[in-house]
């Protein structure tokens, strides 16, 4: 007598009724859309997790996650396993011309002399980081403070924003001036690895903050925040009530950056658009 042979990865597959009962928690706890055409780009991911806690069918890790048998931790490393983490130095560039440009001299304008600013899906890192260019760029020449927030649902993305250490093109898109100031490469000419300098990454505070929670705890309002190209991922009423949350966050005159492919017509918000999805708080 012989065992059966184990499903292989292209075998294995979530029943109709378990990918609809998954696919309702994801929404539930995280906004994010999944329709039966990401079956198969969600199975793929849950797999990775599967291996790792040593269940052999997509089917049983349903059941793990849903019998009261798995560990509270586990719904963070699906959240972990289900979002997407896609993020570039510099991506959207006009956002962090319009920021040196315009917003921080408006806002220095009127007398702030410490600046807020918040990353609300920050990823691994690379949007804080660049934000904290501009800021520490524009707070050499005039004298304000700046401190930065930097949050997203990914427990994973977050630890490796903290270090601060990437690929060595990933730094690529950083104009070289910037570069030489605040990115530290190996004296190992083998090494393609490039970290963040210490005094940009003490500027930065990172937390794990859903955006689906019915509040956001940031404290203070903030003068500036950038949640780009997350609300693309959550339907429309979704998008209305964690923008609506982050206006709250926002104090009047504090400008609002949302993805170039985010729209928030039609929506009725305190804010009015000075720029290419880019909007200050009445």
């Amino acid at each position: 007598m012989s065992a059966l042979p184990a499903l292989s990865p292209d075998q294995d597959r979530l029943s109709p009724l378990k990918f609809a009962r998954l696919s309702a928690l994801i929404f539930d706890k995280t906004g994010i859309k999944m329709p039966p055409s990401k079956a198969t780009m969600l199975q793929g991911r849950l797999q990775r997790r599967m291996r790792e806690v040593a269940i052999d069918t997509l089917d049983a890790y349903c059941d793990h996650l849903f019998d009261g048998s798995a560990h509270p931790d586990e719904m963070i490393h699906l959240i972990n396993a289900v979002t997407t983490n896609k993020t570039d130095f510099f991506r959207e560039p006009g956002h962090f011309d319009f920021m040196a440009q315009t917003a921080l001299p408006t806002l220095a304008d009127t007398g702030q002399r410490r600046i807020r600013a918040w990353s609300a899906a920050c990823s691994t890192g690379a949007e804080p980081y660049t934000m904290a260019m501009v800021l520490d760029q524009f707070a050499q020449k005039s004298g304000v403070d700046y401190g930065i927030l930097a949050t997203d649902i990914d427990t994973a993305v977050l630890e490796t924003a903290r270090r601060g250490i990437y690929p060595a093109e990933l730094i690529e898109p950083v104009p070289a001036a910037l570069r030489q100031r605040y990115v530290a490469t190996s004296r190992d000419r083998r090494s393609s690895q490039a970290r963040i300098v210490p005094a940009l990454r003490s500027a930065i505070g990172f937390a794990r903050l859903n955006l689906m929670d019915a509040s956001y705890p940031v404290g203070a309002p903030m003068d500036i925040i950038f949640c780009r190209n997350v609300l693309i991922y959550f339907d429309k009423e979704t998008q209305e009530k964690v923008v609506r949350r982050l206006c709250d966050c926002l104090r009047p005159g504090g400008y609002l950056f949302l993805g170039h492919s985010e729209s928030i017509a039609g929506m009725d918000l305190p804010v009015s658009t000075v720029s290419y999805t880019v909007f200050m708080k009445d």
